[in-house]
């Protein structure tokens, strides 16, 4: 009776060797299914072109006296009616990124504090980056709030105490 101990060994290095192959393939599948998905999900790199026409319109409701109003933002160069145009353009140029939308919405599923920032609400259209803008901003729980902080002095800032009517005439 001969047996051979050597079939086992060479039928476990065989497997190995077809694992490692069919792994080195699936990663390599991966990274190149990888590349064309990002790359179509990501907008295109903000060019100075683009900027040219940067201009919004910002509706702001409830948020008290001095601050509800609508005000037109002009960028590159800064103007309009928005009472911060400078520091607004400026905020909105530090959140703008590539592959990132400044004005997208709390991501669906997030995990938020349940607090309430109060009934201030804004709305905000017009164009940015060469995209077109049509957001809708609330303080309704700590993601929403957090989103609206991000954009003050764009959004006015409602941790800050408001203007009375001695401070908006001058006096």
């Amino acid at each position: 009776m001969t047996q051979t101990r050597s079939f086992p060994v060479r039928r476990s290095a065989l497997a190995r060797k077809l694992a490692l192959g069919a792994s080195a393939v699936l990663a390599g599948l991966a990274s190149v299914s990888a590349v064309p998905a990002a790359s179509a999900a990501a907008p295109p790199p903000v060019r100075a072109e683009d900027r040219a026409g940067d201009h919004l319109t910002v509706t702001v409701r409830h948020a008290g006296v001095g601050r509800d109003g609508t005000y037109r933002l002009f960028c590159h160069p800064a103007g309009g009616s928005h009472p911060e145009a400078r520091r607004a353009c400026d905020v909105l140029d530090r959140n703008t990124r590539w592959g990132q939308e400044p004005f997208a919405p709390v991501p669906d599923g997030s995990v938020c504090t349940m607090q309430y920032g109060g009934p201030a609400t804004a709305h905000i259209t017009g164009t940015w980056a060469g995209r077109r803008v049509d957001a809708t901003y609330d303080r309704g729980d700590g993601c929403r709030i957090d989103r609206w902080n991000r954009l003050v002095p764009l959004l006015p800032d409602l941790s800050a105490p408001r203007p009375t009517t001695a401070s908006r005439a001058g006096l």
